[in-house]
């Protein structure tokens, strides 16, 4: 379809949603998973007009998660589809001069992923790119005449017919990754160059013994900055080069070599002097990073921290045209604020306040833009202008007009040894104050992240939303591991998991209790990821709770040595478990005193995560077995860390609750 034929249709709809009745108000329900639209990706134009940006979609009929590219106007009017949903649209970036919108996304006909161009004057999106491999990031050199990618070379592409599978050959320290499998021999991912005007390519690095990943282009056409590594999935000191080389190919200069934090990210200041990125804790502290911002002169001198003083992390940035200073999104205490802070002096100013999570800020013209909800609002885009967020996009407006969330209140307590440790908890809407509730303790991942003042879709903590719907209170803790309380808060737990988290769970538990919120003799508890961890933790620790449920979790820590992906984390906080074995046992203690658990568990997982694999749960479940604890265990197939497909999404919301409410008698 034409896009103006789309565009009169878009706005047919607006209209005709605008002109309906308001719904009549109702709790959530698992099957509402297929409604929601969530938000994210966004980009500006260069001259602050426009907006492009992503909706994640939960597709029901292909059972799978899809994409939209959409696009909004800067004083938030006009919303269209850009191009229709994809499972595999991403990235969508302007051309410098705004003519276009490029994303990528894998054609109809292809089997690999390819960059397509869609003119903002009209007609249909143009594969630009036609690669035989793997592209990931890429950005626009200023001329608008060309591109920089990553691509790891593939074979052609194959015909699933006649496919024969390969051994797979493997080399490198750190091996294996959720979602991209096993890190094989060959392929090493490197720099390409794209001309716009006809898609050939020329490739600016080919050592087959580095592999670069992050590129970006300096605002004066000269440099392209990006990072470097010896491996796929990192060196072993756990750093990476943060290089820069002339864009028109030539030798590499190394800047720095800096500990890769969680969300690296390259950006050279708007008079190209300057290139920012991430920096971390040293590697030990793999588990409690907390990511800052730190800027090293082009031209060659020392990288320096520009957040340091913040003691807290930062959860994106975008830079300010005065070269000098940026606007942070900043993670604190169950919110994230955007503040300015000034790379001279390190100082910081908060520039909203209230309780919200905002992520994912980008800057176009003058326009700065920001992804952010509330406990009440899911993501969406936001303008930032003059220390206030001035809403851009209403995707979720239509389903959320007749939807009652629950109310939610920040909770504050002392643990066990006086420290004060804070968290949320949800009411089940229509709550009724002097009641008892069934009341769930439902615990986040990480141990870095935190409970948030956000009602996102994509996000785990919406999962107390809707067990609040079902009836129960939920309690989330940002108990001692979690960032957004400051570096010493989120290292406590060094080499010592599940202890302090244990008591800070377990004294949050009391507070609510105490409160009069929560029925003591109906508790459950559960989490996925580092939550499904805590889970095993604490039921091995305390037998108040009547049902748990463990996802992605694992209790024996010695199995996931050369299991999981985290090796780096492994030897530099524990020690090899053949040194430290004493250590290994200690933290391992839920799977080696599994006769102490009485709690009925649901242990879950999916069976191609490598982040937590599927083996914790599945030695959980079957120690738990031979002691006769009531157990069940599910596997997602062809399912990573994250379960994606929306079937599977909806049958964990309806499993979880189905269990505790075996256990806990109807709510």
């Amino acid at each position: 379809m034409h896009r103006t034929a789309l565009l009169a249709l878009t706005l047919i709809a607006v209209l005709t949603a605008s002109a309906a009745p308001a719904a009549t108000p109702r709790t959530l329900v698992p099957d509402d998973l297929y409604a929601t639209r969530s938000v994210h990706a966004p980009t500006v134009s260069p001259d602050g007009q426009w907006i492009a940006y992503v909706v994640t979609l939960n597709d029901r009929a292909s059972d799978e998660r899809r994409f939209e590219l959409r696009l909004v106007d800067a004083a938030g009017h006009e919303a269209i589809t850009l191009a229709a949903p994809s499972a595999s649209l991403r990235a969508p970036r302007f051309s410098p001069d705004g003519r276009y919108v490029s994303y990528i996304a894998t054609p109809a006909e292809g089997h690999y992923s390819q960059i397509l161009l869609l003119d903002r004057r009209g007609g249909e999106p143009q594969v630009l790119t036609h690669v035989v491999g793997d592209l990931g990031d890429y950005d626009w050199a200023p001329d608008g005449k060309h591109l920089v990618a990553t691509l790891e070379a593939g074979e052609s592409e194959p015909d699933p017919a006649h496919a024969r599978p390969h051994p797979i050959v493997l080399r490198d320290w750190h091996f294996k990754q959720d979602v991209q499998g096993y890190l094989a021999v060959g392929h090493d991912q490197h720099l390409l160059l794209i001309t716009v005007a006809d898609g050939t390519t020329t490739a600016l690095t080919q050592d087959a013994t580095q592999h670069e990943d992050h590129p970006v282009w300096s605002p004066d056409g000269r440099w392209i900055g990006f990072t470097r590594t010896h491996a796929k999935g990192g060196d072993p000191d756990g750093s990476n080069d943060i290089a820069v080389m002339p864009a028109s190919g030539g030798a590499i200069r190394v800047l720095t070599r800096s500990y890769a934090s969680n969300n690296q990210k390259l950006e050279f200041t708007p008079d190209s002097s300057v290139l920012t990125f991430r920096i971390g804790f040293e590697p030990k502290y793999y588990a409690y990073q907390q990511d800052q911002l730190a800027v090293i002169p082009v031209a060659g001198g020392s990288a320096r921290s520009v957040t340091a003083q913040l003691d807290r992390a930062v959860a994106s940035a975008a830079l300010l045209p005065d070269s000098h200073s940026a606007i942070v999104a900043v993670e604190d205490d169950g919110s994230i604020y955007p503040a300015k802070v000034d790379f001279n002096t390190g100082a910081t100013q908060r520039l909203v306040e209230g309780k919200r999570a905002l992520s994912e800020l980008v800057r176009g013209g003058a326009l700065m833009v920001a992804v952010s909800g509330d406990d009440k609002t899911p993501n969406e885009l936001y303008a930032l202008e003059s220390g206030a967020l001035r809403r851009l996009t209403h995707e979720s407006d239509a389903f959320m007009q007749g939807i009652v969330l629950g109310e939610v209140e920040d909770l504050i307590f002392k643990s066990r040894d006086g420290t004060e440790v804070h968290g949320l908890v949800t009411k089940p809407p229509g709550y009724v104050a002097g009641r008892r509730y069934p009341t769930v303790l439902w615990i986040h991942g990480g141990p870095n992240g935190q409970d948030e003042h956000t009602a996102a879709y994509d996000n785990y903590q919406f999962h107390r939303q809707y067990m609040a719907a079902a009836g129960f209170v939920v309690v989330g803790i940002n108990y001692r591991g979690s960032s957004g309380r400051g570096f010493e808060f989120a290292r406590a737990i060094h080499a010592d998991w599940g202890h302090k988290e244990v008591e800070d769970l377990l004294a949050g538990m009391d507070a609510v209790v105490a409160r009069g919120l929560a029925d003591p003799n109906r508790l459950a508890i559960g989490g996925w990821s580092y939550g499904g961890i805590l889970t095993d933790y604490t039921i091995a620790s305390d037998t108040r709770f009547k049902v748990a449920t463990s996802g992605a979790g694992s209790a024996n820590q010695l199995l996931m040595y050369g299991v999981d992906q985290y090796v780096l984390q492994y030897e530099r906080e524990l020690g090899l478990p053949w040194r430290n074995t004493a250590l290994w046992m200690k933290v391992s203690y839920p799977f080696f005193h599994a006769d102490r658990i009485h709690t009925p568990t649901l242990f879950m997982g999916g069976n191609r995560d490598f982040n937590v694999p599927v083996a914790g749960g599945e030695q959980m479940y079957q120690a738990l077995q031979a002691l006769g604890v009531p157990t069940e265990l599910v596997v997602y197939p062809d399912q990573f860390h994250d379960i994606s497909r929306p079937s599977f999404v909806k049958d964990r919301f309806d499993r979880v609750q189905a269990w505790f409410e075996r256990f806990l008698g109807q709510l």
